[in-house]
């Protein structure tokens, strides 16, 4: 009986004038932007009330006078293009990228392999560690192997440009 009272009282007892926490509205705790921000966009806002329940919606619009990356991404285009279309052999290069992807594909491939053995990635690891702390010590530790290694890195670019 004491049951079917609690149960009874918990039906028809008054409703608190809070509402439920997902009619709650969390609008007026955002902060605004401030002007230099809103000059950005264009806000057109629209209020819909049906019943008790009310909601506020924006519609931002994002706009630009400037045109400069629409361009740029237009000469990227138009260079791809022209050096496809000054190319002899589209068949060979196509079998190349083809061949790449397929590399890519099969490194992913063993390196997941490879990760699943439970001790082979810790190893690497360590490889990795001692690689790195042997680096530090032969090239970034004093100061004439350091110059030794920004005129290696220099040779090497020189080498890539041809200017050597």
């Amino acid at each position: 009986m004491a049951a079917s009272s609690s149960m009874a009282q918990a039906l028809f007892a008054p409703r608190s004038s809070t509402p439920p926490f997902h009619l709650r509205s969390s609008s007026r705790n955002l902060p605004l932007l401030p002007p230099s921000v809103t000059s950005l966009f264009k806000a057109s806002s629209k209020l819909h009330i049906s019943g008790s329940r009310r909601s506020v919606s924006y519609c931002i619009k994002a706009s630009s006078d400037d045109t400069s990356e629409t361009s740029e991404a237009g000469e990227v285009f138009s260079g791809l293009k022209e050096k496809w279309d000054a190319l002899e052999n589209k068949p060979m290069v196509a079998i190349y990228g083809g061949g790449a992807a397929l590399g890519v594909w099969l490194s992913s491939t063993v390196l997941d392999t490879i990760n699943g053995v439970p001790v082979i990635p810790k190893f690497l690891e360590l490889v990795g560690l001692g690689y790195t702390g042997w680096f530090v010590y032969r090239y970034l530790l004093f100061k004439s192997t350091r110059k030794e290694l920004a005129d290696d890195i220099e040779a090497l670019k020189k080498k890539i440009i041809g200017s050597e």
